[in-house]
């Protein structure tokens, strides 16, 4: 194990490479948007069944931070304060296939218009020893930190002396925009995304050997930044098979603004994924069904599913070029849950779009 000390000489040893842009040649970088959730939701907070000025019950940190509301972000907030790590006590394994997605607003004390000294990381390590490792958590991990401009990522791992490869991407963060974040893991393929923007794409982010079960967000006293919709889930959709053999897929990857009907940019890649289904089988037909969770009205969700299934319809026709009449679609409200609406991890299984094959 190395010393403290001897951590720090690596870290700074990767600051002064990630800063000239050194990395891997293999580790490409595109802006593709190919992003395409897990299927298994294993844990979700959106912070709405928190007081305000509380910290959120399943997070985990030696800082501060409280639910709060603005004025120019609709919905709950929590917001990290006072500088450290925050760690979602994810208990269920991530799988080696797993996803990652939250809404982010950028936020610092001073003046500075892009976000500075905030770390994402994937840590192979304990979840109730947080401080195991020291500077370097756990046994091994992956560092993603905004500087100015660019995205500086770092690996790392005790078989491999602490830091391995490092590497960066352009890319500015900007205060006071949102922003949803996603990082999709393939093994140890790891790449995030930024709105419809593909920041990274590592082949060989994450180090061979080890379970990555820990996501920690690290950050210092400058900053202020806020989150909303925190999501992991694990396994890795098969669209295709399951619409194709089985006949029916539930999805999560689309997605739409609370209590409307407008689909997400970032659905984008599950809907091109359940399109080229299409494409490839000229002869399948589809229904596709909305779902809600039981928080509102009856009526109301009945009709808010029927709205949703229609723009996914819509979509698919637009966008992607499937004829009308192959498609048809319906809402079922909250009559149809797959998890008691008892907390917000089961109220979001709930929320998903069904295509099941004609």
């Amino acid at each position: 194990m190395k010393t403290i000390m001897g951590k720090s000489i690596f870290f700074l040893g990767f600051i002064f490479s990630a800063l000239l842009g050194f990395g891997q040649e293999e580790n490409k970088i595109t802006s593709k948007f190919d992003f395409v959730p897990g299927e298994k939701v294993i844990f979700f907070d959106d912070f709405l069944s928190e007081n305000l000025g509380d910290f959120p019950v399943n997070w985990n940190t030696n800082a501060s931070g409280e639910i709060v509301t603005n004025s120019s972000f609709p919905g709950r907030w929590f917001q990290l304060k006072g500088g450290g790590y925050y760690i979602p006590e994810a208990k269920e394994k991530f799988t080696d296939n797993f996803t990652i997605e939250f809404d982010w607003v950028p936020m610092n004390i001073d003046q500075t218009d892009y976000q500075l000294n905030v770390t994402f990381m994937l840590i192979s390590g304990d979840l109730m020893n947080p401080n195991e490792g020291g500077a370097i958590p756990g046994k091994a991990g992956i560092k993603l930190a905004s500087d100015y401009d660019n995205i500086n990522w770092m690996n790392y791992s005790e078989k491999a002396g602490a830091f391995a490869n490092t590497g960066s991407a352009p890319f500015m963060f900007k205060v006071k925009e949102k922003y949803h974040v996603a990082i999709w893991i393939q093994k140890q393929r790891v790449r995030m995304y930024a709105n419809e923007t593909k920041i990274l794409d590592l082949p060989r982010g994450l180090l061979d050997g080890y379970v990555y079960n820990i996501f920690r967000i690290q950050t210092n006293e400058e900053v202020l930044p806020m989150m909303a919709n925190f999501r992991i889930a694990a396994g890795l959709p098969d669209m295709r098979n399951k619409l194709v053999t089985t006949g029916k897929l539930v999805t999560y990857g689309i997605q739409f603004d609370v209590n409307a009907a407008i689909v997400k940019p970032e659905s984008f890649g599950t809907l091109k994924e359940i399109a080229m289904v299409l494409k490839e089988n000229t002869s399948m037909n589809i229904k596709i069904i909305g779902h809600t969770d039981a928080d509102g009205e009856n009526a109301a969700n009945l009709e808010l599913s029927k709205q949703r299934a229609a723009a996914v319809k819509e979509a698919l026709v637009k966008d992607f070029g499937i004829e009308s009449a192959r498609i048809q679609t319906e809402g079922k409200g909250e009559t149809a849950p797959i998890a008691p609406n008892d907390n917000a991890l089961n109220k979001s299984k709930n929320r998903r779009v069904e295509i099941v094959k004609l």
